[in-house]
């Protein structure tokens, strides 16, 4: 065996067929069919490495297209400087000052040419002082709680009974004598008191009814009232 031989019986069986085949092509080939095939051999490769710079450059142009850009450099050695914490000084607050309270004078009421504030501001008027003519009696010139009933008589006229002021003087009095300072009547004379109506006027001009009684005044025994 020779030595071509045995080189071509050592390698593979699939590249040997390979070359096999190709060799008998050559040869059953023509001598115008070689050249042709040289230059489809020639076109094809070159064909090949035109794919291969295409594909270079797709490849090149995604990787750009998805963000590889410029790589970022690298920290600085020592690690990143730390920073330096500033002191917050606190806010200062204005203190608020209170506004000075101005000393007011103590006020003192002068009651000189004032209403009495303890008197009734509408006061009634008498309707007989309104048009009186006549002048007054002792008995008009007191109050009637000043005046004392100490008796009441029974007659065929009627009942009379005797008041007495504050210095003790007696007076009869029967139904219609005038009384007390407010122009007071004697309506009414019962057993145990008497019953005396005072007219007053309003503001308004209205004309109001007052009754006061005047009620008897029991002496006790050994004569002191």
């Amino acid at each position: 065996m020779s030595s071509s031989e045995h080189l071509l019986l050592s390698r593979p069986t699939g590249s040997l067929n390979r070359k096999v085949r190709r060799r008998n092509l050559r040869q059953n080939q023509s001598p115008r069919e070689r050249p042709r095939n040289k230059e489809m051999r020639m076109m094809f490769r070159k064909r090949d490495k035109f794919g291969m710079v295409w594909l270079v450059f797709g490849l090149a142009f995604i990787v750009a297209s998805c963000g590889g850009g410029t790589v970022a450099p690298p920290p600085p050695k020592g690690g990143a400087p730390q920073a330096v914490a500033k002191k917050v000084e606190p806010a200062k607050v204005e203190e608020k000052k209170e506004p000075e309270k101005k000393e007011e004078a103590e006020y003192q009421y002068n009651p000189t040419g004032k209403a009495d504030p303890f008197k009734p501001f509408i006061q009634l008027t008498p309707v007989r002082e309104l048009v009186r003519t006549a002048p007054l009696t002792p008995l008009q010139k007191y109050d009637i709680s000043q005046l004392k009933l100490v008796a009441i008589l029974s007659t065929p006229e009627g009942n009379i009974a005797l008041v007495e002021d504050s210095t003790g003087r007696g007076y009869f009095v029967k139904r219609g004598t005038e009384i007390g300072k407010n122009d007071g009547k004697v309506t009414k004379i019962l057993k145990d008191r008497i019953i005396i109506e005072e007219l007053y006027s309003d503001v308004w001009g209205q004309t109001k009814k007052n009754e006061v009684y005047l009620l008897l005044h029991k002496i006790e025994e050994g004569g002191e009232s």
